[in-house]
């Protein structure tokens, strides 16, 4: 599935930003480049299952530099 982001503007100009298929900390990088286009700063944070999930492919090229 391909990594997704989706934002919501609302009329008293507060925005929210939910990710999809963004693994682990990644998800917050892309939050922090929100933050500085947007000129705002984060006021609540809901950490989906996604955030715990590990990149199997960083690890399997680990492990191949490794070998």
């Amino acid at each position: 599935m391909a990594e997704k982001i989706q934002i919501r503007i609302y009329p008293d100009g507060r925005v929210e930003a939910e990710t999809f298929n963004i693994q682990g900390e990644e998800c917050t990088d892309v939050i922090s480049l929100l933050e500085q286009l947007l000129n705002a700063e984060v006021l609540e944070t809901t950490l989906k299952p996604e955030y715990y999930e590990i990149n199997e492919t960083i690890i399997r090229e680990k492990l191949k530099l490794e070998e």
